[in-house]
């Protein structure tokens, strides 16, 4: 499988059991194509639809998925939390900083200390 068409063709091909999660929202053609690109549907038949295949709203996942991104970046690297909001979709280190500890429970500088600690 050399492109994501083709893994969006195996995924929704496949006989697998009935998932929530992104996997699942690939096998259905509107939310398998917003994953990859575009969904041509309202706002609300795509926020219903993919809810239903991913077992969380648009928002959510997309917030959720940030944090994972960010999490991993404060592990593997030694760059700013400023830095590291920019390159996940935040414009400001504060808004990321809010939404970094509603999702995960701590400030993203405080988080960074402790896993490093818990590493060692």
């Amino acid at each position: 499988m050399d492109t994501l068409s083709d893994v969006l063709r195996a995924v929704r091909h496949t006989g697998a059991t009935f998932r929530t999660d992104w996997l699942s929202g690939l096998r259905d053609p509107f939310v398998g194509r917003a994953l990859a690109g575009g969904a041509n549907l309202s706002r609300s038949a795509f926020a219903e639809r993919f809810t239903q295949f991913t077992g969380s709203p648009p928002m959510h996942y997309l917030a959720n998925w940030r944090m994972q991104l960010a999490a991993n970046q404060l592990l593997s690297g030694t760059d700013s939390v400023a830095v590291i909001a920019n390159r996940v979709g935040y414009e400001s280190e504060a808004a990321f900083s809010r939404a970094f500890k509603k999702l995960v429970g701590a400030l993203p500088s405080q988080w960074r200390v402790r896993r490093a600690a818990q590493r060692a």
